[in-house]
Formats: C-alpha cells, sequence, structure tokens
C-alpha cells in the first residue's frame, strides 16, 4: 500500500517502483533489528550505570552492592552473542553511540518500575521461578518499545518507520516469546520477512505480484469504480479509498486462493486505519458491486472457501 501510494504521488516513481519496494521490506527488517537491540543496548548502559556508582567517590550501600540482574539476565546475554543478531546488527548498522544519555535516563526509570524492583529483589534472594528470567525480558521489551522517547528516537532514523513501528514490535514480541528454552548463539532468528522460510518467500510473491497488477491496472480499474458511482463525482472520492479498492480488484481476480470475505475484511480493516471515517461503509459498498459484476464476468475464480455474499445479494 505504501509503494502504491508513493507511485500515486510521483508517477515517476512507479520506474523504480518494485525495487523500491523491495527496499522498504528491507527496512521493515531493519527496524525490527533496531528494535531487538534495544534490549542489549540497554542492558549494557545499565553495566556502566551499576559500575559508576561502585566507583563513586562516597558510595551508597546500595551503590556499593548494585544488582546486575539486567546487564547479567541470561536472555539478553545470549541475544547479544547470537550469530545471527550478531549478523543482522553489523549488516543494517545498528549504533547507539549518539543516544547514550538516552539510554541512562530510560535505565534510570526502568530500575524504578515495579516489574523491575520485584524481579531485582527475587535476584538477589535467588528466588526466581525457571521461566523469569525470559519473563522479565519481555517486560523490558514491552516497557522500551512503549518509552515516548525511544520511540521519538527510532521513528527520526527513516521516513515510514512511524508508520511500522507497532506492527514490527508486535512481530518481534510473539517471536520472542516463541523462543524456546534451549535459545543459544546458533539459532535461527527470525526476521519479519525471512528468505530462509517458505512462508515468506510466498507472502512476498504475493505482495509484489499485487503491486505489479495494481499498477498496471490503474486506469481500467478506476473505470470499474466510475460505474458504479451514484451521486458521487470519482475525483471527490479520497485518494486512499481509489487506491484500496484497486488493490482489492486486482486481488480478488488475480489470486484464487485467497477467499473473497478475506480480501474484503482486509481492505475494510486498512480503511479504517488509513483512510476516512466512512470509508469503510463506502468501500463496503463498491466491492460489493464490483463482486457481482466480476462474477457475473467470469474475472472472479476461487477455490470455493469463504464465498462472500454482497448484501445486494441477499
Amino acid at each position: 500500500m505504501q509503494a502504491v501510494y508513493a507511485a500515486e504521488n510521483d508517477p515517476t516513481e512507479s520506474v523504480f517502483m518494485l525495487k523500491r519496494f523491495d527496499s522498504q521490506i528491507d527496512h521493515l527488517n531493519m527496524l525490527g533489528i533496531w528494535q531487538l537491540s534495544t534490549l542489549t543496548e540497554i542492558a549494557t548502559v545499565a553495566q556502566e550505570m551499576l559500575d559508576e556508582g561502585k566507583a563513586k567517590f562516597i558510595p551508597t550501600a546500595t551503590d556499593l552492592n548494585p544488582s546486575y540482574c539486567l546487564p547479567e539476565n541470561p536472555f539478553i546475554c545470549t541475544l547479544a552473542n547470537n550469530y545471527d543478531f550478531r549478523s543482522f546488527s553489523e549488516r543494517y548498522c545498528v549504533n547507539w553511540s549518539n543516544d547514550q544519555e538516552l539510554f541512562r535516563k530510560v535505565f534510570s526509570e526502568l530500575r524504578k518500575v515495579d516489574f523491575y524492583v520485584a524481579y531485582e529483589k527475587r535476584a538477589a534472594a535467588d528466588d526466581k521461578a525457571p521461566d523469569e528470567d525470559f519473563q522479565f525480558v519481555l517486560q523490558v521489551f514491552k516497557y522500551l518499545i512503549n518509552n515516548d522517547s525511544l520511540r521519538e528516537n527510532v521513528f527520526c532514523r527513516y521516513l515510514l518507520w512511524e508508520d511500522d513501528f507497532d506492527q514490527i514490535a508486535q512481530y518481534n514480541f510473539m517471536m520472542l516469546k516463541s523462543i524456546s528454552a534451549d535459545f543459544n548463539e546458533s539459532t535461527q532468528l527470525r526476521l519479519m520477512y525471512d528468505k530462509r522460510e517458505n512462508k515468506d518467500v510466498e507472502a512476498y510473491e504475493f505482495a509484489r505480484q499485487l503491486l505489479v497488477d495494481t499498477l498496471k491496472n490503474r486506469q481500467a480499474n478506476d473505470e470499474l469504480i466510475r460505474t458504479h458511482l451514484r451521486n458521487w463525482e470519482f475525483e471527490r472520492i479520497a485518494l486512499m479509498d481509489v487506491l484500496l479498492i484497486n488493490m482489492a480488484i486486482n486481488e480478488l481476480v488475480g489470486f484464487s486462493s485467497i477467499p473473497e470475505r478475506v480480501t474484503v475484511d482486509e481492505y475494510i480493516e486498512l480503511s479504517k486505519e488509513f483512510s476516512t471515517n466512512k470509508s469503510k461503509l463506502f468501500i463496503n459498498g463498491i466491492l460489493d458491486k464490483l463482486i457481482i459484476e466480476l462474477r457475473t464476468a467470469g474475472r472472479i475464480e476461487k477455490m470455493g472457501r469463504g464465498l462472500y455474499v454482497p448484501k445486494s445479494e441477499n
């Protein structure tokens, strides 16, 4: 959708759109690694700050006996040494060296949060549950990802990352939850789009073909939309609505394995997030009419599951 929108706003972009599309997918993976690296960076900063406390001229009892429960967390230590994580971090030039004050502030605040204090106490008493180290990491990751200052810092690094941030964060959180207890330095670390996974390759090929078809068929699809407008001028339709309907038409016609119901629901959900408050009703109504026309013309051939029943056929 971002690629289609970019081509609309700058027609010359369509020439380079497929290369740009690949670049944008790679930037999703980059964002994912930058997010994960907040865990290792906060641990590094925590180590430095705790060591500095011990070296104070007049240290307190707490300074002299700090808890290294974060920098010594087994999972974070393993992640820092994981081959995939280190390789991807190097590939995407992950470097927080100019953001040390930010991380120091975040760690100072994190140490006061209830879940951190509770974990610190149980670590000191050697009274942790078997999976508590890992659960603590999940809580720290959620805290970091929802920290406004860190989020703003990441947003500034790439134009589209603000739109993608929460989706990638959710993926990373679920990926972390799925990691087994035997996670080690050689364990494969799954990216948002991973060429090593057949399912990801299939998803990439679908998205790329949908982009090609949407750009190629834009004019013809616009004419289809025009024929179903009532008391409304095509030029007055929100641009995002036109683009979403265009994408939906190509998905309905070009991908027989995707049920009509899935396509309609997907684009209604996209309209809720990226278009106007009334867009979902407009898009649903237009797709209702288009599905009937495309079926009649024999252009929609589905495999029999998830059949969509337009309201006008009820």
